[in-house]
């Protein structure tokens, strides 16, 4: 199914037919202290509701889909405070940016849409701090169901090990964020989970597995979505720990610096894969399931 690719200079629009399904804004307008990077925001589904939340008040650095990493050694590139051990969140002026380069592939056709991108992280006293290299893929599937796939390769260009971490590294319980993080509508809070042991909600926090879903409803339209997240095998810590919550608001996060700080000394390169199938009303376990496989499928097309 033919996906039409538009580039305005500061975002990229999908669409299918007259329905916007995916907005990429790659140069953002936010102040500093939301650590202004790419994000994917609005999401839709195919019945056009949206799936996805923009810079909500209680998390303003929150926007739909974005990499994001609060513990980046000294530095934050996920936004607000940080949180220190025995301190607590702190501001410490240390909000960095991914700033786009260049994209160096931008295809659209009957397989779907592709791009691939170059950035810079600087740090807000605006010191070139990583390289990355990002690419993603959108595929429509079927009537009810499209992926993103996206996979990222970031290098540690300082003379220091970095060591990458989060909130539950530092000290916190259950606060392992940090990685390909997804803030859902206000309407999905108390949505229920998916995983391949059963269904549940906040008590999931730390589970590992390959694949993690979300269900949320809609208001006014009596209808909900299911978003499933996929992890890559090769991806640091596989199975992966799973940050989320059904409340006090809807969030999952793939979290491969959950609970164990991995150091990337001078010149490393940490490579992070994963997948969401965007799917028209409830998958239910067994549905979530299968879409996560076809997912995975979607996203070894564009890792190989």
């Amino acid at each position: 199914m033919t996906l039409h690719l538009a580039d305005d200079g500061t975002a990229l629009s999908i669409t299918k037919g007259d329905l916007e399904i995916l907005r990429y804004v790659y140069r953002p307008d936010n102040d500093q202290f939301e650590s202004p990077r790419p994000y994917f925001e609005p999401l839709r589904d195919l019945a056009g509701h949206q799936v996805s939340l923009y810079r909500p008040h209680d998390h303003v650095w929150h926007k739909g889909i974005a990499l994001s990493l609060p513990n980046a050694g000294p530095e934050n590139f996920w936004g607000g405070r940080t949180f220190r051990r025995d301190l607590g969140y702190v501001d410490e002026k240390n909000d960095g940016a991914m700033v786009h380069q260049e994209f160096t592939e931008l295809t659209a056709d009957e397989n779907g849409v592709k791009a691939v991108e170059r950035l810079d992280w600087i740090t807000e006293d605006g010191r070139h701090f990583f390289s990355e290299t990002r690419s993603f893929a959108v595929a429509v599937l079927a009537d009810d169901t499209w992926v993103l796939s996206f996979s990222t390769a970031f290098t540690n260009d300082t003379a220091d090990t970095v060591v990458m971490g989060s909130p539950t590294t530092e000290g916190r319980d259950n606060a392992g964020y940090g990685g390909f993080f997804w803030r859902g509508p206000r309407s999905f809070t108390e949505g229920r989970v998916y995983t391949a042991d059963g269904e549940g909600g906040d008590e999931l926090m730390g589970v590992r597995g390959d694949w993690m879903a979300f269900r949320g409803a809609h208001d006014s339209v009596d209808a909900a979505s299911t978003l499933v997240f996929t992890d890559h095998p090769d991806n640091p810590g596989a199975p992966v720990k799973w940050f989320v919550r059904s409340t006090p608001f809807a969030a999952v996060c793939p979290a491969p610096f959950f609970d164990t700080e991995l150091p990337m000394a001078p010149g490393d390169t940490v490579t992070l894969r994963h997948a969401v199938a965007i799917v028209n009303g409830d998958t239910g376990v067994d549905g979530a399931a299968e879409k996560a496989g076809l997912a995975a499928a979607e996203l070894a097309k564009l890792a190989a």
